[in-house]
């Protein structure tokens, strides 16, 4: 099975495992502590064993490196995959329809391939390098906002960072904050924000990987807080700050944060 049909089917099969659960005090029970050093719900820990027993079934990848268990063997030939179960637990426990299954396949570092899916909606976005971003299969690109006086972002930091936001916030129209960041990174992606910032340095691997093959294949750009290109640990408890923008913010976007 290839990859982008191996996600479909997991996705469906999380879905309809974790749908039930949303919203309920079963799926919001705390039942221990992920690699990540975060506590894990019932729900995030539904989804994953349904994910990794499909990458062991169809040999999917080498390596699995997921929020919950950490790095484990899966026994296929080669890759790397990167795996959130549900991106926006909280989304997902209170009920709240943002929440996604992110999925990146990695190859020597490189992340050639993305999938992340709004589970509650069904709103799937991919991506392949050199390939493009899709949303449901149609072709998707970023925005061509230039100016942040009209742009809309996602903005994430914490209460002592608040000097440096506020520098960002009054010169933009509208903010937002979704609480999954693989979807919101997709929607710059698709155009629907402009830009997605986060200083709170506790974006990981799993968290971030898909879409930022997504948006930058989608035209936009992914660096860190200095403008260099991101680098992730292999490490779930390794965090860091990120900037995603349409890229014709992105220099003033920086400016405005120092």
């Amino acid at each position: 099975m290839d990859f982008f049909s191996a996600c479909n089917s997991m996705a469906a099969s999380v879905k309809n495992a974790i749908i039930p659960l949303c919203g309920t005090e079963e799926g919001a029970r705390m039942i221990g502590m992920g690699a990540d050093g975060t506590p894990t719900k019932q729900i995030d820990k539904v989804a994953e064993d349904l994910v990794i027993a499909s990458l062991r079934e169809h040999g999917l990848c080498k390596t699995l490196i997921s929020e919950e268990i950490g790095k484990i063997t899966i026994g296929g030939e080669k890759g790397t995959i990167y795996l959130d179960p549900v991106d926006g637990t909280f989304n997902a426990v209170m009920n709240i329809p943002f929440y996604a299954l992110s999925i990146a396949y990695a190859e020597e570092g490189q992340i050639m391939k993305a999938f992340v899916q709004n589970l509650a909606t069904g709103e799937t976005f991919t991506a392949e390098k050199g390939k493009g971003a899709y949303l449901n299969g149609s072709p998707i690109q970023v925005s061509a906002v230039v100016d942040l006086q009209t742009s809309a972002m996602s903005i994430y930091g914490k209460h002592f960072q608040q000097d440096r936001i506020f520098n960002l916030m009054q010169k933009i129209r509208r903010f937002r904050q979704f609480g999954a960041s693989a979807l919101e990174i997709s929607y710059v992606a698709a155009g629907r924000i402009d830009g997605f910032v986060d200083l709170r340095k506790t974006l990981r691997v799993t968290d971030a990987a898909a879409g930022v093959l997504i948006c930058e294949e989608a035209g936009g750009q992914v660096t860190d807080l200095d403008g260099r290109r991101i680098v992730f640990a292999d490490e779930v408890t390794i965090g860091t700050c990120l900037i995603a923008t349409n890229g014709h913010l992105h220099r003033k976007v920086i400016e405005y944060l120092r």
